[in-house]
């Protein structure tokens, strides 16, 4: 499923700060894989090799794509940042930030910005470790993204964390979503099996009409959204404007 709005451009595409939103990865998910590979060279096993095999069940590719060439980009719960050291790596001239509550994740973000990431890539990498929204930066973003987040968030803590996150976007800038899906039940229940194993956590989906209904109040334009299977997981994408 995909439904697409938004301005276009003369070959069609829709367009957000500068970029297609809507255009095709120029990027394989086994060429992502093999950058992931390049940035990280040590941590704890199994996070370690996630960070290679990622790109395989998550799209990625389509993520990366759809990060600007340049400005600025707040990642909510990056993890070990491999979204924004994707996009450093792959000459994007952004000012990342990322912040995440897990200071494991962060180490070895902090160790791929070190070894993996360039001098003039790390030097435009910043991380936070945050577990409130009161620790994130005051500033806005050019882009917010929101990468597999809500569902580990405390069911009650969520709209508090949307409607930060979309007060983090710049007026025109972009909100980028991306969550598993909660249809069909067996794709859910492969994603919930993972988190159960690598999390140690009993996931409760946040239902995307919920994210959209936020979205609507908050009078963000809808440029993107799609349903990505990849592996037997189910992704759901959402790609939003700030207007101004």
């Amino acid at each position: 499923m995909v439904r697409r709005a938004g301005g276009r451009d003369g070959k069609g595409g829709a367009t957000g700060g500068g970029f297609m939103i809507c255009a095709a990865p120029t990027l394989t998910a086994a060429r992502v894989a093999a950058m992931a590979k390049s940035l990280y060279h040590s941590g704890p096993g199994f996070r370690y090799r996630m960070q290679q095999y990622r790109p395989y069940l998550c799209p990625v590719e389509v993520l990366l794509s759809l990060v600007p060439d340049s400005g600025s980009v707040l990642d909510i719960g990056c993890g070990c940042a491999l979204l924004l050291g994707l996009a450093l790596r792959s000459g994007k001239e952004i000012h990342a930030t990322g912040l995440d509550i897990s200071e494991a994740a962060l180490q070895m973000a902090a160790a791929m910005k070190e070894h993996g990431l360039g001098p003039g890539e790390g030097e435009r990498l910043t991380l936070h470790h945050s577990r409130h929204v009161d620790d994130w930066p005051a500033e806005s973003f050019d882009m917010v993204s929101l990468i597999d987040v809500m569902h580990h968030v405390q069911m009650e803590w969520r709209p508090a964390i949307l409607q930060a996150a979309i007060s983090r976007v710049k007026p025109g800038g972009i909100l980028l979503y991306k969550d598993m899906v909660r249809r069909p039940r067996w794709r859910a229940f492969q994603n919930w099996c993972q988190d159960l194993l690598v999390s140690k956590q009993w996931i409760h989906y946040l239902p995307i009409a919920e994210v959209e209904a936020v979205a609507r109040r908050a009078e963000l334009i809808e440029l993107r959204s799609e349903t990505i299977n990849r592996f037997g997981f189910g992704h759901e994408l959402r790609v939003y404007r700030r207007p101004g």
